[in-house]
């Protein structure tokens, strides 16, 4: 037992007073007898005992009640368990991304978690509190009674090692206890290794009821017709026993189309046929588990004419105009010495055919071109060094041109799930017409062959980005050294290289992805681009580039919804944004990978522990008690006893 005030207890002589006191009242007298009281001996040495026995109680009773008031001031207490972290800074780490919407036992786990925080915090308790988006450093739970009641989903995911580089840039001398409040999904064991082992971690991990989930994860162009699109819309299923799943398409809120989505697997793919025209909607199916997931917005805009460049010979570009029609085209040609690099971040499209040496200010400029969301196709010349190609091809991705082959080779194998031909074939195709080439270099690339020799080596490969898409062939084109301008591929082939992704297919972007978009816009220096609908609006981060201007958005919106990108009151382009389908799974088992770490089964317990093994035993109220105790004996004895 230790005292908070040990120097009362120097108070305890004062415990000699009572004593004295005593003493005093039970000194001896001389007995003197006189003749008419002496039958009452007996009755007075009876009286004299009683009183004695009075006295020697009411003694101890008023010791006792003295010591026990001297020993409350001085506080004694008994030390805590776990008295080394006392001092301990409190960090609570709430996971407020979409997967925290699912149904526990007392309703969505969120919701939950927040009111239990409120419940069970004590008042006094000083903590930091840290979500997906926001943070709040050393307040208290009235302070942020409001923002916790009005907290909201986030679109961002949890992501734990940036919450704990929040905590490590926060400075202290103390050390700290971090309370980790998520359902563990998406986390994985890279990110556990951010949290610093000094640290007193402890997980408390609400559980969903129902694991089953189904979401829309993409939404792409299937086939390209004349007047419509064909949209294949993906759906992925979690869990197991898959009811079936009503699936309804809108344009601006008006219903286009409506079906059952039976889902007899983990992943579906539904078709819908479109007018081919601007479309600006969304997707939307209905399940009883997460919410978030089961809308998909997406935006298609309106087919616009592609500009199309190929630089080189003019007899060697000739084949190139028969693909690039005039209805679908704004195509030109030029060789290298005529070239005005002016018209080159005009186009969606470059070709640079056959030119044995492309110019470093034409390398710069592509790659700049490239960077703005241009597509690349590159056709080596059978004459062009190796070192010169591959220098060219680092500017863009890990792409290695290799000795030349003169040998006859067999084009024979397609990638059927590559972007280019995803579209072209109903089924796969095992015998057709094989085009050839008498000679091609030899291509090393991290990335797949999009069309491959009889020997597996490559002849036509990409290396795609989110905005662009760079491709490389391994041998010339022109009919001398391959009949492939002859081949049914040669138009599916360059037709899809050269689609923008700016301008064609699919605008459907990612909450919290960094994705650049390129908007088609002349701007003044004063002038500015917004995003916004009914619910939001936004500037994003901007670039001028000439007549395009480059915007980021980071991590807004924060409403998944359809917009417009507005400069002033003109509509430009009409964008989409989702939530990230990350966390749409709600099967993963969390407790292996969180088996080093202290996992508690609520926040309750967390606190009440932590406050229970914190809070020295004090005990100064049982001896303020024992003391009214021995009052109470003593008024006791005094009417009492005789």
């Amino acid at each position: 037992m230790q005292f908070k005030h040990p120097e009362i207890l120097y108070f305890l002589f004062l415990l000699i007073i009572p004593i004295l006191v005593h003493l005093f009242q039970l000194r001896r007298f001389k007995k003197e007898y006189f003749t008419n009281v002496r039958f009452l001996k007996e009755i007075s040495i009876q009286t004299r005992k009683s009183s004695q026995i009075k006295k020697w109680l009411l003694l101890a009773t008023r010791l006792l009640l003295l010591t026990c008031l001297i020993f409350a001031f001085a506080q004694p207490f008994f030390k805590a368990k776990d008295s080394k972290n006392s001092t301990n800074e409190l960090y609570l780490v709430l996971d407020n991304s979409y997967s925290m919407q699912a149904k526990g036992q007392k309703g969505e786990l969120l919701k939950r978690a927040v009111e239990d925080l409120l419940e069970h915090t004590p008042e006094n308790q000083p903590f930091s509190l840290i979500t997906n988006a926001e943070t709040f450093w050393n307040t208290d739970i009235k302070s942020i009674q409001k923002e916790l009641q009005n907290l909201t989903y986030s679109p961002l995911p949890f992501a734990l090692e940036s919450a704990m580089a929040k905590i490590k840039s926060h400075p202290s001398v103390f050390n700290k206890d971090v309370i980790i409040i998520t359902d563990a999904n998406g986390l994985q064991a890279k990110q556990l290794k951010s949290i610093d082992k000094n640290w007193n971690t402890l997980f408390v991990v609400p559980k969903a009821e129902q694991k089953n989930n189904v979401a829309i994860d993409s939404v792409f162009i299937q086939q390209n017709l004349d007047n419509f699109y064909e949209i294949g819309v993906k759906l992925k299923g979690y869990g197991t026993d898959f009811k079936d799943l009503p699936i309804a398409v809108y344009n601006k809120n008006k219903l286009i189309a409506k079906t059952i989505a039976q889902l007899n697997s983990t992943e579906k793919i539904l078709n819908f046929t479109i007018p081919k025209e601007d479309f600006h909607g969304y997707i939307t199916i209905t399940d009883n588990s997460l919410a978030y997931d089961n809308t998909f917005y997406f935006s298609i805009s309106k087919p616009e004419k592609l500009n199309v460049l190929s630089i080189g010979d003019a007899d060697k570009n000739s084949f190139l105009s028969r693909i690039y029609t005039s209805d679908e085209f704004n195509y030109n040609a030029a060789t290298l010495s005529s070239l005005d690099y002016n018209i080159l971040e005009k186009q969606d499209a470059i070709i640079v055919n056959e030119i044995p040496d492309v110019p470093q200010a034409l390398q710069t400029t592509l790659k700049s071109f490239i960077e703005k969301g241009g597509n690349l196709i590159f056709i080596p010349a059978m004459d062009s060094k190796v070192a010169n190609s591959t220098h060219f091809m680092s500017l863009f991705g890990k792409v290695q041109f290799q000795s030349l082959q003169n040998s006859e080779k067999l084009i024979t194998k397609i990638a059927f799930n590559n972007p280019v031909f995803s579209s072209v074939f109903e089924k796969e195709v095992a015998n057709f017409q094989y085009p050839k080439t008498q000679s091609s270099f030899g291509i090393s690339s991290v990335h797949p062959a999009i069309l491959s020799y009889e020997d597996q080596s490559v002849f036509l490969t990409s290396i795609p980005n989110p905005i662009s898409s760079v491709y490389v062939f391994a041998a010339a084109l022109n009919k001398k050294n391959s009949n492939f301008q002859n081949s049914p591929l040669i138009v599916p082939t360059f037709y899809n290289m050269a689609q923008s992704i700016r301008k064609t297919g699919v605008s459907a972007y990612t909450i919290g992805e960094q994705t650049p978009i390129f908007i088609d816009a002349l701007l003044g220096k004063e002038e500015i681009l917004t995003i916004k609908n009914k619910d939001e609006n936004f500037i994003p981060i901007q670039q001028i580039l000439n007549t395009k201007v480059k915007i980021t958005c980071s991590e807004f919106p924060q409403l998944a919804g359809n917009f417009g990108v507005y400069k002033q009151d003109d509509l430009l382009k009409n964008l989409s944004f989702n939530y990230n389908r990350s966390e749409s799974s709600l099967t993963e088992n969390p407790e292996n990978l969180l088996s080093d770490f202290n996992v508690k089964e609520s926040i309750e317990t967390v606190l009440n522990t932590l406050q229970t093994d914190r809070a020295n035993n004090t005990l100064w109220k049982w001896f303020v008690i024992f003391a009214l105790l021995f009052l109470v004996t003593e008024v006791l004895i005094q009417k009492l006893v005789k």
